[in-house]
Formats: C-alpha cells, structure tokens, sequence
C-alpha cells in the first residue's frame, strides 16, 4: 500500500514535472517568438531609420546643390550686373567726356567767331580805305590830265615863241635860247605826264581788282561768319537740351 502510494506519488510527480517541463516550453517558444517578433520590430525600425536617414542625405545633398545652384545663378547675376554697371560708368564718362569736348569747342567756336567778326570789321575798313584811295586815283587822274592840258599848252607857246623869235632875226636869238628851253622842259614834263598816266592806269588795275578782292573776302567772311553762328547755337541749344 505504501509503496503504490509512492508510485503514484512518483506519477504525479512525474506528470507535473512533464506538464511544467511542457509549460515551459511553450513559454520559451513565445519568448522566443516574442524575441523574434521585436528583433523583426527592430530591425524595421532600423531599416525604416535607415531609410529616412537616405531620404535626408539625398533631400539634404538635392538642396545643397539648388543652393550651390542659386548661390552660382546669383553670383553670375551679380557680374552681370557689375559688367553692366561698369559698362554704364564707362558710357557716363564717355558721354561726360563728349560734353565737356563739345563744350570746349562751342567756346572755341565762339572765340573763332569773335576773331571772324574783328576780321570782317579789318575787311570793312580795308573796303573803305580802297574806296578812298580809288577816288584819289581819279582825282590824280583829273590833275595829271590838267597837268598834261597845261603842259601841251606851254610847247604850243614854246614853238610860237621859237617862230616869233626866228621871225625877229638877231635881236630874238636870247628869246629863242629861252623858248628852246622851255620847250624842252615842257617836252620832258609831257613825257613824264604820260608816264604818271600809265603808272596810275596800273595802279588802276590793282586797286580795282583788290578792291573786288577785298569785297569778295568780306562777303566770305560775312557768309562763313553767320554759319559759324548758328552751328555755334545749334551746338550751344543741343547741349542744355542733353544736360535738361
């Protein structure tokens, strides 16, 4: 009796140590499966921060090349615009350059003009000179005409006196010696006269013809004078238009 109560105590015994044996399986497997399952869990997580850490690298190297992008468009903006900036100064210096230019030759064109309208006042007075000097060749002319008129008159009287003094024999010999004389002088005074009278139709020609000379250059000057004036306030209206 005792000892089957032993065997079966041993049975039992046996028995829960199977069924706690098999308890314990089980527990481990699900620990297992429940260790499994979180190393899976883990590893997502892992593979999914991966993932998101990729997605950054590759969002954050995208933007670091729009920025380098940007940073390249905006630098080529900026030379542009400084390549454009000096282009405009070089422009403003130049166009400063021409008005300064066209200023300084607007005053010469005046100081030009100035010295054109002292050079036609000189012509003016060389005009009225020539006038002046043409009417004292004509009254030259008058008085050598005169000159030769009396002249002509005086060998006239002089071979009268030569006849009269030939006609008086001896007695008219000294009066003959002093008509000879004065016929001579008047013959000599005759060429002359002509003389005077060629040199003063020669000079004549010349003054005529400086004369229209003179009229022909101030007329020039007047004409070239009066376009200097109006390209000099052409120039003049032209340059505070541009600096208005």
């Amino acid at each position: 009796m005792t000892g089957g109560l032993w065997a079966a105590g041993l049975g039992v015994v046996a028995i829960a140590a199977v069924v706690f044996g098999c308890v314990m399986y089980l527990r481990a497997t699900r620990a297992l499966a429940e260790v499994g399952r979180l190393e899976a869990g883990q590893a997502a997580a892992e593979a999914h921060a991966a993932a998101a850490q990729a997605d950054w690298a590759a969002r954050s190297a995208d933007q670091a090349r729009q920025a380098a992008a940007r940073e390249h468009a905006l630098d080529a903006s900026l030379e542009q615009a400084s390549a454009q900036i000096a282009a405009a100064r070089a422009s403003l210096a130049k166009a400063e350059g021409e008005r300064d230019a066209a200023h300084a030759l607007a005053g010469r064109i005046a100081t030009e003009a100035a010295r054109l309208r002292g050079l036609a006042g000189t012509f003016e007075r060389w005009h009225e000179q020539m006038i002046s000097l043409m009417t004292q060749n004509q009254d030259m002319h008058a008085k050598n005409r005169e000159l030769s008129s009396i002249v002509a008159h005086v060998l006239i009287v002089s071979l009268n006196a030569s006849i009269e003094a030939a006609r008086a024999g001896t007695a008219g010999r000294g009066f003959s010696i002093v008509a000879s004389e004065v016929r001579s002088l008047a013959s000599r005074s005759q060429e002359l006269s002509k003389s005077y009278q060629n040199s003063l139709d020669r000079n004549d020609l010349v003054t005529a013809a400086t004369f229209q000379d003179i009229q022909a250059g101030g007329k020039m000057i007047t004409a070239s004078l009066g376009n200097v004036d109006l390209l000099a306030t052409q120039l003049r209206d032209r340059l505070e238009r541009s600096e208005s």
